[in-house]
């Protein structure tokens, strides 16, 4: 394995920007006076509360779930009174139906939160107790890890990747993790493992972060049976597919899964969720969130209870540094812009870029000059020319046609487009309608 260049077909250079928040220890955020709590923060089912209005609930309490496989259960990340189930927007952009609790100050934890003994799981149980535990990936994509792990008969996995990589700009908070907790990221990889029932075991950690390189390798005993993959930067390396390429050599095809060429990809922070599920009993009611940009007066690293509004991390943050341009969950490439700072932090938020508004300026969109770079640059090997001009005509069929589901709606495309075309945006817009128009089919 030639560490330090593994890499994949495609892909950009991109300003980073880590240097805002990378040098920044993990801080515990205050917790909230009112937790609102999504139903859904995941892909797949959304959860039903099983809490009522008046009732008083503890940290770690289950508050919502569904009988549906494909989803995940949501815990309270605050100790409170429920005051109110209302539907309202997250930052996603979707609207669902949430829990919101009023902090009571006690930080009292739930009689379920008790921890467990890895040597004493099956594989089944620790699948079980992710399920139960709520946790899903947090990288971004926010699907349900038991789905993920639970291995289809006739399918076989010999390789599990564990995805340090944080190639989005501006964001730091895996970074952090890997360099303050990689003893418990270890002890989380070591359970999928288990869980797997795999022998190869990578972390993929591109060589922009050679202290948290050192630092997992010092985690790491040899009888553990993990190997750190150096890779090179570049964006999109942390793509579930770019990392598998880089790696393994193995392509996963269009409309295919990771589990096709025999693997399965988890990211640092949920094996650091497995960890706490197992050690210390504890549901994914926290995440690392990075709160950082030029227009924030202090970029920080926070731990911050699931439910905590935005602008709460940025008042915690030391406010707007200016006049904001855009605030952006999540990073520049795949980040979403938002229109209100009352939407709280979910299983997948990563961080919170606020740039300011002399960074922030329209820029003309010209006719495509048919350069090919946007070829040259997509992970996925698409013609994202061709799927945005048949996106912009709300063509469906074409679009289908030139694989727009194969699209892991990276940005490349987009920041290198020397027009300035919205292909990124287009093609995720056209995903929706071809998904929408199958189910009808």
């Amino acid at each position: 394995m030639n560490q330090g260049k593994l890499t994949f077909k495609g892909g950009v250079q991109v300003p980073e920007f880590k240097e805002l928040a990378e040098s920044k220890p993990i801080e515990v955020a205050e917790s909230p006076q009112f937790a609102y709590i999504p139903m859904q923060q995941h892909i797949g089912a959304p959860c039903e509360p099983v809490v009522n209005v008046g009732d008083r609930v503890t940290i770690g309490q289950k508050i919502g779930e569904t009988g549906a496989f494909v989803s995940s259960t949501v815990h309270a990340s605050i100790a409170g009174t429920v005051k109110e189930i209302k539907t309202m927007y997250i930052s996603t952009g979707s609207k669902t139906k949430c829990v919101v609790i009023e902090n009571d100050g006690t930080d009292e934890m739930h009689e379920s939160v008790k921890g467990r003994n890895l040597d004493e799981l099956s594989p089944q149980e620790i699948i079980n107790l992710v399920k139960d535990n709520g946790i899903a990936g947090m990288g971004g994509a926010c699907f349900p890890t038991h789905v993920k792990f639970s291995i289809p008969d006739g399918k076989k996995i010999d390789t599990v990747i564990l995805n340090g990589a944080e190639c989005e700009p501006y964001l730091t908070g895996d970074h952090r993790l890997m360099l303050e907790n990689a003893e418990s990221i270890v002890f989380g990889f070591k359970a999928i493992k288990k869980a797997l029932g795999v022998e190869k075991a990578y972390i993929g950690i591109e060589n922009n972060k050679m202290d948290a390189v050192e630092a997992v390798k010092k985690a790491i005993k040899p009888e553990d049976g993990i190997e750190v993959a150096v890779l090179q930067t570049k964006y999109p390396q942390g793509a579930e597919k770019s990392i598998i390429y880089a790696i393994t050599g193995r392509s996963v095809g269009t409309g295919a899964l990771p589990l096709e060429v025999g693997v399965v990809v988890s990211n640092v922070a949920t094996a650091k969720a497995i960890a706490d599920a197992i050690q210390h009993g504890k549901p994914l009611y926290e995440r690392i969130v990075t709160v950082t940009g030029r227009g924030i007066v202090e970029p920080k690293n926070f731990l911050v209870r699931i439910g905590t509004p935005f602008s709460e991390l940025i008042r915690q943050s030391g406010g707007f540094n200016g006049k904001p341009g855009k605030v952006i969950s999540g990073g520049p490439m795949m980040g979403i812009a938002q229109f209100t700072l009352d939407v709280p932090v979910i299983k997948g938020s990563g961080g919170i870029l606020v740039l300011p508004e002399e960074e922030v300026k329209d820029e003309p969109v010209l006719p495509c000059i048919k350069c090919g770079k946007c070829l040259d640059v997509c992970p996925s090997g698409l013609q994202p020319l061709f799927i945005s001009a048949y996106a912009l005509r709300n063509d469906v069929e074409r679009a289908d046609y030139y694989s727009a589901l194969a699209c892991v709606e990276c940005g490349a495309c987009s920041f290198i487009c020397p027009a300035k075309r919205p292909l990124a945006e287009s093609i995720r817009n056209i995903k929706k309608e071809i998904i929408a128009k199958r189910k009808k089919s």
